[in-house]
């Protein structure tokens, strides 16, 4: 269970785009950039129009039309790369149906699942607040794919007894594979990228998502403690002091706070 990434380089959307040529997603360092990538040469071009905001008015939207050719199919129209994108959701279907092994070991009756877990962690990135340096936008995408690879290897814990490198190891290898099943290229490196990111505590936003897997947990402690009756301390235990940022401190505070609020006292 870096840098300002703020600043965006955007390629001028006034101009067409070169012949022989496209705009390709690469990263350089810790945060991206746009480069040109080399294609087959280009056949009937077509004008589409997009929206951009422009920095300089108050964050209005306006629309511009750039070239772009029909020899260009949208991520995911070709046959092959179509299957591959529906045997990667497929194989994700487990992160959905496989259960959280803590609260299992905790007799809770219809546990969370990874899925759950991973989609609050998102809506935390989302409504966080602004931090310095931190892309919120990035740590919404590590929050999607931090446990990824327990599609594969499941959710894996202390109470397990495996060292922390052999499950980084067995992670690895699952995350691998997966891309591979998505047929590699650009997106599985990016989420080869997030989750090693997450799994190194890379970046800022690694930090804060981390925070917020800890979070999130002890929220969902507390949840259960109140719908069941029971009392998960070792949840909380195995948390304190180890918050990184202002906002997993702050937010662990809260629930700790309405935690203390309706515990009884218990004597030391």
């Amino acid at each position: 269970m870096f840098v300002n990434p703020s600043t965006r380089c955007i390629p001028p959307l006034s101009r067409s785009l070169p012949h022989r040529s496209r705009l390709a997603f690469y990263r350089a360092s810790s945060r991206p950039f746009f480069a040109k990538e080399t294609i087959a040469p280009r056949r009937a071009s077509r004008i589409v129009f997009v929206r951009s905001q422009n920095p300089g008015s108050g964050g209005s939207v306006s629309k511009r039309s750039v070239n772009m050719t029909d020899s260009e199919p949208p991520i995911g129209s070709s046959s092959s790369s179509t299957s591959s994108a529906i045997d990667f959701l497929t194989l994700c279907h487990r992160l959905k149906t496989t259960k959280r092994k803590g609260w299992i070991n905790q007799g809770i009756k219809g546990p969370e699942s990874i899925a759950d877990h991973m989609y609050r962690m998102a809506l935390m990135a989302l409504i966080s607040g602004d931090c310095p340096g931190v892309n919120r936008e990035r740590c919404i995408k590590i929050a999607i794919v931090h446990d990824i690879a327990e599609a594969i290897v499941g959710d894996i814990t202390p109470s397990d007894g495996i060292p922390k490198a052999e499950k980084s190891r067995r992670e690895q290898e699952a995350l691998d594979e997966m891309c591979k099943v998505l047929g590699g290229g650009m997106r599985a490196e990016e989420i080869k990228e997030l989750w090693a990111e997450y799994e190194n505590n890379a970046s800022l936003e690694a930090n804060l998502v981390k925070d917020f897997d800890k979070v999130e947990m002890i929220l969902q402690a507390l949840e259960y403690e109140m719908e069941h009756g029971k009392v998960l301390d070792e949840f909380f235990l195995s948390t304190a002091g180890k918050f990184q940022t202002e906002i997993g401190k702050s937010w662990a505070a809260e629930i700790n706070s309405r935690r203390n609020s309706r515990l009884p006292v218990r004597p030391n």
